[in-house]
């Protein structure tokens, strides 16, 4: 009877695919189900399965629309807000005490946790609306290994030519390992657990062996992982690609988080390449992306035994996160490989490590410094969203060389730089092009900054395409401006955008779950609890434009809706141009508190030490939002010391405070 009902879900749910106009809700089987969520997907209950660490997610099948409730285990739980990402989806829940609500159009992978709450021991829910399957095999297909719905509890080894489906409900503990072996497809919806014999508390991760992650490719050549979800409990790296080639990757799912928050990457590829990452999620705890030598780790002269090269990749359209570390590393010291021919677009970057591992994280590392050698050139990061972020490059190489890396068409959508980016080595042809941190356009070292050391040649910047092309291009490409003055729910507010040219789409994100298209527009905010529901009235405004050419760009400003405001004092430290709403954010390592006309407007998170040995604390944002009337204001700082204060308004991109400003 057990076989019958597991069977009978299956075929509802691939008849349920199978009509996009309806949402289908995978089998659950009742061992890996989560009670800690209450989640209806279009009215349907459904469950979370605990993935690792204190994050639990959902797969399902995505209508073109699906309304999302979740009930949190406590009346209090959402009370500090919600966050839900990436931003560029413009999703805003609605709340009612410990239940919140939205609704999806189509698939998309999202993360949603509470606000600043997504480092190691932060709890998320991760949720994934997938494309309808478009031709699942049935059980009988001729060498296809079929796991239908139900829990396993064995690794899956396949031979050349074979095909492995995991069907929606099938869930198998153990790991998946490609050794030398060809024409191989994996896919479906299922899940993958991998829990392995790792000492938490040393990095044995980098071992290569069967068994050891939760994919392993050794050797391997033409293989194709598409659908499934991958989630990694132990402290190793979660997909391991040795000297492999023709590997393509399509809305794979991976999950890891471990106590030790390290050593926990999520793709690494030790020689090899002619590979493909698409439509992707990865949450990781340590390097997202990491490229490097197929020589051993840790184990003397063989770490410096030259390996083999690394080239040929392609990441697009995919969404990470990572609770340490940096996106994309390349390198390690004492690694002698070569790589080239990389390629990263339209990538929405969530979270990224705070803090350093004797070099600062970044969304790009390349770092070979004491004893690393190498010859690595072409690389290309575009059309990259960056939210919750820390640094944009950091390059540290010495022999031989590193050429051709270029940056065009980056976001970092919602804070400066929290540590400086570097540059040293024998390090040339760095481009900058149409870069772009918190709406100021990146044209020199100090805009970034940038330091330049030990021989490296410093960086060429350009603007954008689109503003190179107009006869008056604006100061940064796109910007926007909103009605002035102190703004209140339900008042009409008037947004325009820098002009593009002809042929131009303007779509705006209002940050309160509605959109809208067009060069002018007008927008009535339903409320004053803000985009987070923590009661800032600060809404998170978006605009992406895209060009006749089908170029992209994107701009994004807190707008203030509701609130008492601040008088103008009769003296004070900071002058405030014109009335409306202003955003403060302070970047410090230490314990701080900021107060405007003595109101706390936010106070630092608890420090976060650095990680590998290194001495200190990571820099962090804590930001606020208040109303203000024109005139001076009076600013005050207390606890860290050599902590930077930001602000931006009205008509006021953001900036740092003048220190003849502060106290």
């Amino acid at each position: 009877m057990r076989k019958l009902n597991a069977c009978l879900l299956f075929f509802l749910a691939l008849f349920a695919a199978a009509a996009p106009a309806q949402t289908a809700i995978y089998p659950t089987p009742p061992a890996v189900r989560s009670s800690r969520f209450r989640v209806t997907v279009n009215g349907h209950r459904t469950w979370f399965i605990h993935a690792a660490a204190n994050y639990y997610f959902l797969n399902f099948a995505a209508a073109d629309s699906t309304k999302i409730v979740i009930t949190a285990p406590d009346a209090n739980y959402w009370q500090r807000g919600v966050e839900i990402a990436p931003w560029s989806l413009g999703l805003r829940a609605q709340r009612r005490g410990r239940t919140i609500s939205f609704t999806l159009h189509g698939p998309a992978k999202l993360s949603i946790s509470r606000p600043g709450d997504h480092f190691a021991g932060a709890e998320m829910l991760f949720l994934f609306a997938n494309p309808p399957e478009a031709k699942p095999p049935l059980a009988t297909d001729p060498d296809t290994l079929f796991f239908k719905p139900g829990t396993y509890r064995q690794s899956i080894t396949p031979h050349s030519g074979q095909n492995v489906y995991l069907a929606p409900g099938a869930v198998i503990y153990g790991a998946l390992n490609l050794w030398q072996v060809e024409n191989v497809h994996v896919y479906g919806r299922g899940v993958l657990i991998y829990d392995g014999p790792q000492n938490p508390l040393d990095d044995q991760g980098w071992m290569h062996k069967p068994d050891w992650h939760g994919i392993l490719l050794d050797h391997a050549r033409n293989v194709e992982i598409d659908g499934i979800t991958v989630v990694v409990r132990s402290r190793t790296w979660m997909i391991q690609m040795w000297n492999s080639h023709h590997v393509g990757f399509n809305n794979v799912k991976v999950i890891g988080g471990s106590t030790s928050d390290a050593n926990q990457d999520g793709m690494d590829w030790r020689g090899g390449g002619d590979t493909s990452v698409r439509n992707s999620f990865i949450r990781a705890a340590d390097d997202v992306f990491a490229i490097e030598g197929d020589n051993d780790f840790y184990s003397g002269v063989t770490h410096t035994t030259p390996g083999d090269d690394v080239n040929n990749i392609t990441i697009e359209n995919d969404v990470v996160s990572t609770s340490v570390s940096n996106i994309v590393r390349v390198s390690w010291p004492l690694q002698h490989f070569n790589s080239h021919n990389f390629l990263m677009r339209n990538v929405d970057v969530l979270h990224m490590g705070y803090g350093s591992c004797k070099v600062p994280f970044a969304l790009f590392e390349l770092w070979s410094d004491q004893g690393g050698w190498g010859s690595h050139s072409n690389y290309r990061l575009q059309n990259i969203r960056l939210e919750d972020w820390y640094s944009l490059l950091q390059i540290d190489q010495k022999w031989p060389a590193v050429r051709d890396i270029k940056l065009e068409d980056i976001w970092a959508l919602g804070s400066p730089s929290m540590a400086p980016s570097t540059l040293s080595g024998d390090v040339q042809d760095v481009t900058l092009s149409n870069v772009e941190i918190a709406g100021q356009p990146i044209t020199s070292r100090a805009a970034l900054p940038l330091r330049i050391e030990a021989g490296a040649q410093p960086p060429a910047y350009s603007m954008s395409a689109n503003d190179a092309a107009m006869a008056d291009p604006p100061d940064s490409s796109p910007q926007f401006t909103y009605t002035p003055g102190l703004l209140r729910p339900h008042q009409a507010v008037t947004f325009r955008a820098a002009p593009h040219g002809d042929g131009t789409i303007y779509h705006w994100l209002f940050g309160d779950g509605s959109q809208a298209t067009g060069p002018v527009v007008q927008h009535r905010f339903p409320d004053a609890r803000g985009t987070l529901l923590d009661n800032s009235g600060s809404f998170r405004v978006l605009l992406h434009v895209i060009d006749a050419k089908g170029r992209e760009s994107w701009a994004a400003h807190p707008v203030i809706v509701g609130g008492t405001a601040l008088p103008a004092l009769d003296a004070g430290n900071l002058e405030v141009p014109a009335d409306g709403g202003y955003t403060f954010t302070l970047m410090t390592a230490g314990q701080a508190e900021l107060k405007v006309d003595g109101r706390t407007i936010t106070h630092s998170p608890a420090p976060k030490p650095l990680v590998c040995g290194t001495p200190g604390y990571a820099v962090q944002p804590a930001s606020g939002s208040l109303q203000l009337r024109r005139g001076l204001h009076r600013i005050e700082i207390s606890g860290a010391s050599g902590s930077a204060l930001y602000w931006e308004g009205p008509a006021l991109p953001m900036q740092k405070v003048a220190a003849a400003a502060l106290p």
